[in-house]
C-alpha cells in the first residue's frame, strides 16, 4: 500500500462507502494496532467513516420536522 494522499482520499472514500452502507464503525478492515500501512488505513478509513455519520447526523436534524397533518 502507498502512503499518499490517494490512498488516503480512497480510504477515506471507502469509509465513506461502508458507512453509507450500514457498517459499524468496528467493521474497519484494517488493524490500527498494526503494522504502519495498516495503521493508516484505519486512521482515513475511520476518517471517512466517521466524517459520512456526522453527515448523515447533520442531515437528519437540519430536516424540518413535519406536523404530520
Amino acid at each position: 500500500m502507498q502512503l499518499d494522499r490517494q490512498t488516503a482520499l480512497a480510504l477515506i472514500a471507502e469509509g465513506k462507502a461502508a458507512q453509507a452502507n450500514g457498517d459499524p464503525s468496528d467493521a474497519c478492515p484494517y488493524d490500527r494496532l498494526g503494522n504502519a500501512e495498516q495503521q493508516f488505513g484505519s486512521r482515513y478509513w475511520t476518517k471517512g467513516w466517521s466524517t459520512a455519520r456526522s453527515a448523515a447526523e447533520e442531515a437528519q436534524t437540519a430536516a424540518p420536522a413535519t406536523a404530520g397533518h
